[in-house]
């Protein structure tokens, strides 16, 4: 049978982009259907412009630790409109260079929502495209509770383009994109309330970095109330009035209402049924939330796939968040250059989806590669022995501020293998990068400490641990 393409993708997010860059290398006709801009949630709304939002947020910061050095700084004055306008310029930009690389890398783009038809034709705006494969990779969304008056708040997605500062904003939900989101707000000096239903924030994280991020934060002025969910949120004359489930807990009034309790696949309208492609339960919530089953909420799941991204339907693959297996970034590129290679390029592989690093971008960075100490614990007990320390870095030693770092190596004292590294502090996200190397390769403990330090540093704290 002939087909109009060798490969068609849904979805031009970061999975589908590297799957059909990868896939057209190794001469294979492809397109690429995108109803959005190109680049999907990480480039549009997500951690380009979070980041982006996080590197604006250090400055007051800054400001104030100047003068520990001798440095006189004026009055400072924010203007957010320019920051927001500048952040949407730059996502545009990148999008747009997206569109050139794919043009550049013989991929067909075209423009609109692409449901599937069967097994080997999608539709995309009344036209009809046959495949020989078909890729899935249209990541995931954000949801709200089913509350009443939910309609009055926001998600990650609109918080890009707000257009004005909220002077009070308040955020429910304990993960990283609630917590980050807080944080940023807070250095931008909005004043910040973060609702959680559990004791701590961050669930599924190392018990440490938790701690540590939570008392950061209560020290940057953010508000945390704990073991409280938002009853109901109606409007009135002062801004949005937000119930408490707590009896003691007084209702809170603010002018913008953050929803991150959550995202699913995105799976709706994508027309699985007609091609045969089955799903699976999934957690609407990504790592540091609790999990809730989606089927329960009536919000779909996520596709269900085999280690080489394959579906139910043998000549249908799935990347990304849409699987919810990590959802991450460079884990969905990863899983998009696999499928590529395997079906493309004679080179039949898995991504390993072991000893993934991650990053949390709050006040204070945290960052961790590997397992947990309970993770640790609950596999080999008391043959974990844990290193940790926890110090001022040198910078505040004339800032008069009192922040601190923690760095913490998870190892298994029959083999000295470090199975887990976690920091909380400046720069944990650029110093976890590198080790994350090491512990991906089985470094020992005994190979940390034989690694020279690099002086004064704080990344030296992790080879000189005893």
């Amino acid at each position: 049978m002939t087909f109009d393409y060798d490969l068609f993708v849904i979805g031009a997010g970061s999975g589908g982009l590297a799957a059909s860059k990868r896939a057209a290398s190794y001469g294979a006709k492809v397109a690429i259907a995108e109803y959005d801009l190109v680049g999907g949630t990480c480039v549009i709304r997500g951690c380009v412009p979070k980041k982006l939002m996080v590197y604006g947020s250090h400055f007051p910061a800054l400001f104030s630790e100047a003068s520990g050095y001798g440095w006189k700084v004026g009055n400072a004055e924010f203007d957010w409109e320019y920051f927001i306008t500048s952040i949407d310029k730059e996502v545009r930009r990148l999008s747009q260079l997206h569109i050139s690389l794919l043009e550049k890398a013989g991929v067909a783009l075209i423009s609109g929502r692409a449901t599937l038809v069967d097994p080997h034709t999608v539709e995309v705006d009344g036209r009809k495209i046959t495949a020989d494969k078909i890729l899935i990779a249209v990541g995931g969304r954000p949801i709200k509770p089913d509350l009443a008056g939910m309609e009055h708040g926001i998600t990650s997605n609109e918080i890009f383009h707000l257009k004005e500062q909220p002077k009070h904003i308040v955020i429910i939900g304990a993960g990283y994109i609630g917590t980050e989101f807080a944080c940023i707000m807070r250095g931008l000096g909005s004043e910040v309330t973060q609702v959680t239903r559990g004791e701590k924030i961050l669930n599924g994280f190392d018990e440490d970095v938790r701690t540590e991020i939570e008392e950061g934060m209560t020290n940057h002025g953010i508000r945390l109330i704990k073991n409280n969910v938002v009853k109901a949120i109606e409007r009135v004359p002062e801004g949005l009035k937000l119930t408490l489930s707590g009896d003691d807990q007084e209702p809170l009034i603010a002018d913008v209402f953050l929803v991150a309790t959550g995202r699913t696949p995105n799976v709706d309208g994508l027309g699985l049924e007609n091609a045969g492609v089955d799903v699976v339960a999934s957690s609407i919530e990504g790592p540091g939330y609790p999990t809730t089953n989606a089927f329960a909420l009536g919000v779909g799941g996520a596709i269900a796939v085999n280690e080489y991204s394959q579906t139910s339907q043998p000549n249908i693959f799935a990347v990304g968040d849409v699987t919810d297996r990590i959802n991450l970034t460079p884990v969905a590129i990863g899983e998009g250059r696999a499928f590529a290679d395997s079906e493309f390029g004679n080179t039949r592989r898995e991504f390993s989806h072991e000893t993934v690093p991650t990053a949390i971008f709050s006040s204070p960075e945290a960052a961790t590669v590997g397992l947990t100490e309970a993770e640790a614990r609950e596999k080999l007990g008391d043959a974990v022995k844990v290193f940790r320390t926890r110090f001022r870095p040198m910078y505040y030693s004339l800032t008069g501020k009192q922040e601190k770092t923690m760095m913490k190596l998870v190892v298994d004292s029959n083999t000295d293998k470090v199975l887990g590294a976690h920091m909380v502090g400046e720069s944990a996200a650029e110093i976890i990068q590198g080790v994350a190397i090491a512990v991906k390769m089985g470094a020992t403990k005994k190979d940390f400490d034989a690694t020279v330090g690099i002086h004064p540093s704080s990344a030296e704290e992790f080879v000189t641990m005893r």
